[in-house]
């Protein structure tokens, strides 16, 4: 029997949709509400991204690197989407400029990020992401990803619009509960269970919800029409400071195909060559300028799914189209979409948080190829440290910064990377490997 008809397969296509679902289901309603968009503008948004990013993974591992890597809406450009939108008001920017500078700033980032992979440039910037600035860059991801994913666990609205901001306990407990089943069937579980434990922890969740909170909603609203067409943000513009902001974190988004490839090769017990950089780099930007003309947040591999190949140890490509395959349905079919984003975003969070979980073993991999010599111990804690310290500092303290610049260093995850890529590869010299 072919591999495509045994159920084992679908089964572990149905747990790549449901991480290909929580990951992505969240990033377009938040920003249709940063935005204050019409109901219909975040439905055609909803869709878009599940269609766009089903076939986005088909074709980067069909075509591109050629690995079951996630390829979806980036979450660094997310973050920095959202900080341009809570400082614009206080800049006198209305959000469709701003919306339609941001478009603008991802096409042309986009258009660079497909040089790179078409070029060959790829060869080159792979030196600059050493065990150092991987190291940075994997652990802040970990922390900004996880911070996200507890706040949905803590019922706390993903929506800024939404109110009241404040911990629901009940909410709170049943994640726990669904975190530690998840954790108790990967370690303890036999293979043929351990591989699913995240796909039995949200169905367990998800039912155990319903049967709870049977008057309690944290489903999506996707009642009503797409309101079809191009640049849902707002019209193409030019506000120069959005424009370079948006540039840089293209630039900087270069790192989490690095990070998910690299972090890959022991799982896939090869080193990634040059071709599957370029092939990667050239879909994603492919990806990313389509966001651009539609409003979506940018395209890049997930490095989180380092830490769902680890969970699940299902490293077959096969599992991973099919879910990409539902995925696409997903957007095409509203009805088929409606079901699924009934799902409680307090239960997906608590599971993907077990998944992001193993980014630390990626971090820790990539810290024990440093020698910690004293300059080297200063040049990975630096960045470390002062990113961490960024991320908790109130959109508040960076009023007296420079509009055109304050999107960048009001980011803490940015903020970790640049120090780390100066720090690594200027005279100031670089983290020796053992």
């Amino acid at each position: 029997m072919r591999e495509w008809m045994k159920v084992k397969s679908w089964t572990a296509g149905l747990q790549w949709l449901f991480f290909l679902f929580t990951n992505t289901v969240v990033i377009p309603i938040t920003i249709g509400s940063a935005f204050q968009l019409e109901q219909g503008k975040i439905i055609a948004l909803l869709q878009l991204s599940f269609l766009f990013t089903g076939i986005a993974c088909i074709i980067q591992a069909l075509f591109g690197h050629r690995r079951s890597i996630m390829e979806g809406q980036s979450g660094l450009w997310w973050g920095v989407i959202l900080s341009m939108c809570y400082i614009a008001p206080a800049q006198g920017l209305p959000l469709s400029v701003l919306g339609g500078s941001i478009s603008a700033g991802i096409i042309i980032s986009g258009i660079i990020t497909m040089l790179v992979g078409l070029s060959g440039l790829s060869k080159f910037i792979a030196r600059w992401f050493n065990a150092g600035v991987m190291a940075v860059f994997t652990f802040l991801l970990a922390i900004r990803l996880n911070t996200i994913f507890l706040k949905g666990m803590l019922g706390i609205p993903f929506s800024a619009e939404e109110a009241p901001a404040q911990i629901d306990i009940p909410i709170f407990l049943l994640s726990c509960l669904v975190v530690l089943l998840t954790i108790f069937l990967s370690v303890k579980g036999r293979k043929s269970i351990s591989q699913y434990s995240l796909l039995i922890g949200i169905i367990a969740g998800w039912i155990a919800y319903e049967g709870i909170f049977k008057s309690v909603g944290e489903a999506v609203n996707m009642s009503g029409e797409p309101a079809v067409g191009m640049f849902l943000l707002g019209e193409l513009s030019f506000d120069i400071g959005i424009i370079i902001t948006a540039v840089v974190a293209g630039m900087l988004n270069l790192s989490n195909t690095f990070g998910a490839l690299k972090g890959t090769d022991e799982l896939y017990k090869s080193e990634t060559t040059n071709w599957q950089y370029r092939r990667s780099f050239t879909i994603s930007g492919a990806f990313t300028i389509i966001s651009g003309l539609f409003g979506m947040v940018p395209y890049a591999p997930y490095v989180s799914s380092i830490g769902f190949l680890n969970q699940t140890r299902i490293l077959e490509r096969l599992p991973f189209i099919l879910g990409g395959v539902m995925f696409i349905v997903m957007g095409v079919i509203p009805d088929i979409g409606n079901l699924m984003v009934k799902m409680p975003l307090s239960v997906g969070s608590a599971a993907l948080l077990v998944a992001y979980m193993r980014l630390l073993q990626s971090a820790l991999g990539y810290f024990a190829q440093i020698e910690m010599t004293e300059a080297n111990l200063y040049r990975v804690a630096a960045p470390l440290f002062i990113g961490i310290i960024f991320m908790a500092f109130p959109a508040e303290y960076f009023v007296s910064v420079p509009a055109s610049i304050r999107p960048l260093v009001s980011n803490g995850l940015l903020i970790g990377i640049l120090l780390a890529l100066v720090l690594e590869n200027t005279h100031f010299g670089h983290s020796q490997g053992k």
